[in-house]
């Protein structure tokens, strides 16, 4: 009987496939990640892995799995916690959850733009504390959202989401990306710039690119330094694409003006200088964190477990 190991607790109706073929199950009951050294306890013998973006999968972990080892089922669209090179040394497929997660990882993008334009977090916090006492002409005044310029840094599904949303609010859409999108720039109306130009002519800035060695700190206080003084940056990518020193630095003085994280350098720890800023919102990385999107990327995971230990190719393979 094959065995897989899920690393977390995920949602059980997307892993119906996994107990249709028969496989031997194993899923931790935890919310948490597991500790590295239980984690290469368990690994040990199984023919299928489950991992979470919190999972480094490298030679240490394939090594302490075993030859049995054919799969890696990323639950997130993001591999950078995988060593690639690694996995196909082995022989080793990795898969990810692409396209189930792209809309609500946009509304997310798009909802951190509006509550930092609109100052939404020190609204709530000023009506909860009761120092509201009425509404004036000049309390909390924001950035205008409709008929602004947003820049999108990487124009793939998740890009290419917020920018038709932002066709919405009558936006002016900008994207750096490493290649051009010729249908997204038809649909949209988004044009291609370097990211130094994106960087200086955006009243929003919205990242989406993946984590690579390129793109590690791509938001440095060089970066932050250019944008408009009235900038808001939002980032639903990574949280290493951003220098977050750097950031609460800039933001603490004032440019740029605003920035919504749902990601962070350090995750789960945040740099404590963006905790005491009004201007900036967070969230705990919910870009996905809707019902319909962790089932859907559950499904994806066992589906492509399946179809890996059944001989075949799965379509959402990233080896």
């Amino acid at each position: 009987m094959k065995r897989v190991l899920i690393t977390r607790r995920l949602p059980a109706e997307g892993l119906a496939p996994l107990q249709r073929a028969g496989f031997d199950v194993a899923m931790r009951s935890s919310d948490t990640a597991p500790g590295r050294a239980e984690l290469l306890a368990l690994v040990e013998g199984v023919d299928a892995l489950i991992t979470l973006m919190s999972d480094s999968v490298d030679e240490e972990l394939l090594d302490a799995a075993g030859p049995d080892l054919r799969v890696v089922a990323n639950y997130a669209v993001g591999h950078d916690n995988i060593d690639l090179a690694a996995c196909r040394a082995r022989d080793v497929v990795v898969t990810n959850t692409p396209d189930v997660l792209t809309d609500t990882t946009a509304d997310l993008a798009f909802a951190l733009l509006l509550a930092v334009a609109r100052r939404l977090r020190e609204g709530d916090l000023m009506v909860r504390s009761g120092a509201w006492d009425g509404w004036q002409p000049g309390q909390l005044l924001g950035q205008e959202v409709s008929g602004a310029t947003l820049g999108l840094v990487g124009m793939g599904r998740i890009g290419g989401a917020v920018a038709r949303r932002a066709r919405g609010f009558d936006m002016n859409v900008l994207y750096h990306n490493r290649r051009r999108s010729a249908a997204l720039e038809a649909e949209t109306g988004a044009r291609p710039v370097s990211l130094r130009d994106l960087l200086r002519e955006s009243d929003f800035i919205s990242l989406h690119c993946p984590l690579t060695p390129e793109t590690h700190h791509l938001i440095d206080a060089a970066a932050l330094a250019a944008m408009k003084p009235t900038a808001v940056l939002v980032n639903t990518a990574r949280g290493p694409v951003i220098d977050e020193a750097a950031l609460a630095a800039a933001l603490a003085a004032g440019r740029p003006w605003g920035a919504g994280l749902d990601v962070f350098e350090h995750e789960p720890a945040v740099e404590q200088r963006l905790l005491a800023l009004p201007n900036v919102v967070l969230a705990p990385h919910i870009g996905s964190a809707t019902h319909s999107a962790r089932t859907a990327m559950a499904r994806l995971c066992a589906e492509a477990v399946v179809t890996v230990l059944a001989g075949g190719t799965p379509v959402n393979a990233v080896t």
